[in-house]
């Protein structure tokens, strides 16, 4: 399996379309065995979908994000993690844990407000889950 975390200086990046660079970690067995920083390269807001198949993603740590990048991620088969703040590593651990907390119903439009997103909490997991 392979998650992507929209990133920025180690934090879950707070607009999918304007992600500059996605951190992306290779699991096996519910434990993170490699991961990297990738820069997009100029993809775009619509190409970012495809940009995230092509590096085998699976699911998808993200802020926010609009309804047509919602649309192309499910096309592509991409599972939907938004509404994400804080550390991108820990993000992950929460999410293999079990214990992620995001909101589906985020949506990415001109407001920008934090109200509404909730941070996750994951110290009793550690990443020792499995």
């Amino acid at each position: 399996m392979k998650i992507a975390v929209t990133y920025a200086n180690g934090q879950v990046f707070q607009h999918f379309g304007h992600s500059e660079q996605f951190k992306l970690y290779e699991v096996e067995h519910g434990k993170v065995v490699s991961e990297q920083v990738v820069d997009v390269q100029g993809e775009g807001h619509g190409a970012l979908a495809g940009f995230l198949k092509a590096q085998g993603v699976n699911a998808l740590i993200c802020g926010g994000i609009g309804g047509g990048a919602r649309t192309a991620l499910s096309a592509a088969g991409i599972e939907l993690y938004p509404g994400v703040h804080g550390d991108a590593d820990e993000s992950v651990k929460a999410l293999l844990c079990g214990v992620l907390a995001y909101d589906p119903q985020t949506q990415c439009s001109h407001h920008h407000g934090e109200e509404g997103h909730s941070c996750h909490e994951h110290g009793s997991c550690d990443g020792h889950c499995h």
